[in-house]
């Protein structure tokens, strides 16, 4: 029997994503929204093992009902999930920050495991081009840098604890609510965790 599974739908000119909001990191895109939901339902199997390292199960037959569709903005067709869903600014339970905190950090977990058996050097992308491993692993930590002020702190160099930190205990004044600020690194880790996946020789 399929089991629901809650989905944002953001919408931009030339590109759609489609987030499981309950699942952090689960988040495909594609040119429409039929697309980026084939496309999530595709990465299901994928995402998985990623759940499995926080101990928990996605639905093995998932059945995906669209809850919010928000309007997207040049970093939706930039390739970033990046307008927060009106769902994500309510009051988040203790119970919800520790499930949340608990998949980011699988997230970060897999992307270390998949760091740790890539070699240096990738396969180039359909392009000839696309970072090596060191260099992606290094721009998803800058990246976080960077998000840091969107959640009301200021990071001089990667602290993931901080981070941590600042999601369980979210100040009411911030740029991003702290379900957002978790879907969008949790989707910016394993995103980069499955290029350099299949880009393994």
């Amino acid at each position: 029997m399929a089991e629901r599974v809650r989905v944002y739908v953001e919408v931009g000119g030339k590109r759609t994503f489609a987030s499981a909001a309950d699942w952090p990191g689960w988040c495909r895109s594609g040119k429409d929204e039929s697309l980026a939901l084939e496309n999530l339902a595709a990465y299901a199997p994928r995402y998985a093992k990623v759940a499995k390292l926080a101990r928990m199960e996605v639905p093995a037959k998932p059945a995906f009902t669209v809850v919010e569709r928000m309007k997207g903005n040049a970093t939706t067709d930039f390739g970033a999930p990046g307008i927060p869903a009106k769902d994500e600014a309510r009051r988040v339970t203790a119970a919800e920050t520790t499930r949340m905190v608990a998949l980011l950090e699988a997230c970060w977990k897999y992307l270390d495991r998949v760091r740790a058996k890539a070699p240096e050097e990738l396969r180039k992308g359909p392009r000839g081009g696309g970072r090596d491993r060191e260099k992606m692993y290094q721009h998803v930590l800058d990246a976080e840098v960077g998000y840091a002020p969107s959640i009301g702190m200021k990071l001089k160099q990667p602290d993931r604890r901080a981070l941590l930190d600042a999601i369980r205990k979210p100040r009411g004044d911030t740029k991003w609510p702290a379900p957002y600020a978790v879907r969008r690194i949790a989707w910016h880790a394993l995103d980069h965790a499955w290029e350099m996946e299949d880009r393994i020789p």
